[in-house]
């Protein structure tokens, strides 16, 4: 069976809806897919319909963004109950953050001469959160740049006229939330926030500290020397492993859907505590 625990809709920066992640879930070989959009739970029940005929089993999730630091980390929530009054004010929330996010993120791009960038975001998204990859999506619709690349480059990226930066909640309060709700806690893709293996390790630390209970060992595609060093980090703290593609968009082969390797088989497997105790992932 393929197990994988993060990927994304267009309820938040995916391209596809629930029912073509399902489809395309299906194509690929995936048993078990867990819907952990950033911040919202929109596109879960959604999922949960169009599975039933695939005979794929989601697991209900979430990323929510956090923060360590001077900068953001993402906690993916496992299993969490989507009908849970914590988690939907937790979402309400995040929702307010992000839209103050997307507010300023607008008002520096009118500064560097898009006025309408705002409503043409909203646009994008078609009824969901604001988030960069719309405004990214903007600029290349208006022609400012070629593709959604370049518009990180040259405008929304780190440093970059249209950079904002936001103190979202620490990651005491985010994992409480996931526990709260029923949820399992997985620090998103520890290896790919640009840190020194040293402050990796640091921030792991932390995540411990705050009660987390697993670490993304595999994201996508990634060199086996990673996926060893990532074991072992989760071994010596006593973390369970989790693995996923961290799908958004189809044309990204080191991130499509089931496209991973499989954890090594000393890996203890997240899955044992989202119930999966039998299964050989």
């Amino acid at each position: 069976m393929i197990f994988d625990l993060h990927s994304h809709t267009y309820f938040s920066d995916g391209m596809l809806s629930p029912e073509a992640l399902i489809a395309r879930a299906q194509e690929r070989g995936v048993s078990v897919l867990a819907i952990t959009d950033h911040d919202t739970i929109a596109g879960v029940r959604i999922a949960q319909k169009a599975a039933q005929e695939a005979g794929i089993q989601i697991i209900p999730g979430i990323e929510f963004s956090s923060q360590w630091g001077r900068g953001g980390v993402h906690i993916v929530g496992l299993g969490v109950d989507i009908n849970s009054a914590v988690l939907t004010e937790a979402v309400t929330q995040q929702e307010s953050a992000r839209e103050a996010r997307s507010i300023a993120i607008a008002e520096r791009l009118a500064k560097a001469g898009f006025p309408d960038a705002l409503a043409g975001a909203r646009a994008l998204a078609g009824g969901v959160s604001v988030g960069r990859p719309h405004f990214a999506q903007y600029l290349v619709a208006c022609g400012a740049v070629k593709n959604i690349n370049a518009a990180f480059k040259k405008y929304l990226g780190a440093g970059k006229p249209a950079d904002v930066k936001y103190q979202w909640p620490l990651m005491d309060q985010v994992i409480k939330w996931i526990h709260d709700a029923g949820g399992v806690a997985v620090l998103a893709h520890p290896a790919k926030y640009e840190l020194t293996r040293t402050k990796m390790c640091a921030l792991v630390d932390s995540f411990v500290a705050a009660g987390g209970d697993a670490i993304e060992v595999i994201s996508g595609l990634q060199p086996v020397a990673m996926t060893e060093d990532l074991l072992r980090i989760a071994a010596s703290r006593n973390l369970y492993a989790s693995c996923g593609s961290d799908f958004h968009i189809p044309d990204q082969p080191w991130q499509d859907l089931g496209g991973f390797g499989r954890l090594p088989p000393q890996a203890k497997p997240v899955w044992e505590l989202l119930g999966y105790n039998n299964i050989n992932g």
